[in-house]
């Protein structure tokens, strides 16, 4: 099998047919668990730093949601390296890469958990370090989007973040199942002992990030060797910049925040936040399930994208989560007091739905805004000018793909923050909450303006 694919056209039915749909499946299905694992390793301390304080680990409630949020603030900046990776790489090469280093944090977290006397600085580096799998959501995406037609973009970004995705809910239900066992015996290291109010008993929190070793080896291998690069998807970083002079390039990456921002910034706050308002509730049972809904429902916003409309599907996603928001606040605690779970894990599993389905909408709105405007641009030009605008515009849609997912991802360090701020400064997280309201109602302002609205700019 060739590694490079020097004649790539997806638009051609023909080819498509009788040979891209099969090699842009095979790549599809290997980036994939790649992905998956990158999720895992990057909200992996989402579930770890529940069960710090309980082993000996003598750290603050605010020191414990800075370690939550620590991956996804390093994990948003190398999105922005990341995003611009693959044209310059290769898709195959760089997912190979990018998976391989997601075994630094899962071996580093392994070996500092099994010491309490670990220094608050290195725990805080390692989970700067799971950063990488954040970025690798970026350079995926982007790598994804070359290999199929406009027509199968939506349902094809859907599948690869959603199932990718996915690894947030698997970190958040594999993990507490894996920690009470000695997988590995001794090869391991020792038990831990966990404090509780019930009692004692032991924990192996080590493998939080041993167990996914030997998936991640494998995944880099099967990159290295079952996928392909695209000769005509080479781009230097001076040619992928001029997204920067986009506009729509920055109302993409508003949007974006308020989509996938909040999907992970919600994944990476939520064990901790359900702790701290529901104290009587163990988190480890219910966490995972946020997330799970918010993956799955990626795919089907991004296949319903496809059907009825990604500007639409994403504003009425915005509408719904202002409403969720307001269901989240008012079965909230007052001062310890009252409050309902239920309602609360309602609420909270309708923003997850809401932000999986605009997470799906948004992604597949790009491609549609800039295959829209360089069609527009090109109207009076000769056949070979348009054929080069349909690839330039192929070419900067991937890049904005990238970009706005490194600047989304932001949202996974400001979310978790946010949380411990409110509870700083008032008592509560409400006000972190009706923060959230605000940026939702300008999200949807500025959808419906330049997207959704009759004769929007760019309706899509």
């Amino acid at each position: 099998m060739a590694k490079l694919l020097t004649q790539w056209d997806p638009e051609d039915p023909q080819f498509w047919k009788s040979t891209g749909h099969s090699i842009a499946r095979r790549n599809l299905w290997i980036s994939i668990p790649a992905l998956l694992l990158a999720f895992a390793i990057w909200q992996v301390w989402s579930v770890a730093v529940v069960n710090l304080p309980s082993i000996g680990f003598q750290y603050t409630p605010n020191q414990l949601f800075w370690l939550a949020a620590l991956p996804a603030l390093s994990g948003a900046t190398l999105r922005i390296f990341y995003s611009f990776m693959v044209p310059i790489f290769g898709g195959r090469r760089w997912t190979a890469l990018s998976t391989a280093s997601l075994l630094i944090p899962a071996i580093g977290l392994g070996v500092c958990v099994q010491d309490p006397q670990t220094s608050y600085t290195t725990m805080a580096i390692l989970a700067l370090l799971c950063g990488f799998g954040g970025g690798n959501f970026s350079s995926s995406m982007s790598n994804i989007s070359f290999f199929f037609p406009k027509s199968e973009k939506g349902s094809a970004l859907g599948l690869n973040a959603g199932l990718g995705n996915i690894g947030v809910s698997v970190v958040q239900f594999v993990v507490p199942l894996v920690i009470t066992m000695g997988l590995f015996g001794a090869l391991a290291g020792e038990p831990q002992t966990l404090t509780q109010a019930s009692g004692t008993k032991q924990i192996w929190l080590q493998n939080a990030g041993f167990i996914w070793v030997p998936f991640i080896a494998l995944s880099a291998v099967c990159a290295w060797f079952g996928m392909n690069d695209i000769a005509s998807a080479k781009a230097s970083f001076k040619d992928q910049a001029i997204i920067f002079k986009r506009k729509h390039n920055w109302i993409m990456c508003w949007l974006y925040v308020g989509t996938f921002g909040s999907f992970i910034g919600f994944s990476a706050g939520f064990p901790l936040l359900m702790k701290g308002q529901f104290p009587q509730i163990d988190p480890v049972h219910y966490a995972f399930l946020g997330p799970l809904v918010g993956a799955l429902f990626r795919v089907f916003g991004g296949w319903l994208s496809d059907k009825v409309g990604a500007g639409k599907v994403t504003q009425y996603s915005f509408i719904v989560m202002i409403i969720a928001v307001f269901g989240v606040i008012a079965c909230l605690p007052h001062q310890g007091v009252g409050g309902s779970f239920v309602g609360f894990f309602i609420s909270f599993l309708a923003l997850f739905a809401l932000s999986g389905v605009g997470n799906g909408s948004t992604f597949a709105q790009v491609p549609l805004i800039f295959s829209f405007l360089h069609t527009k641009w090109s109207q009076n030009k000769t056949e070979q000018e348009k054929q080069q605008a349909q690839h330039d515009a192929t070419k900067e849609s991937a890049a904005v793909l990238g970009f706005i997912g490194a600047i989304g991802a932001f949202g996974g360090f400001l979310i978790p923050k946010s949380y411990g701020t409110s509870i700083e400064l008032t008592g509560g997280v409400q006000m972190a909450l009706y923060g959230f309201v605000i940026f939702y109602v300008t999200c949807v302002i500025i959808n419906w303006w330049f997207y959704a609205r009759k004769n929007a700019e760019v309706p899509c």
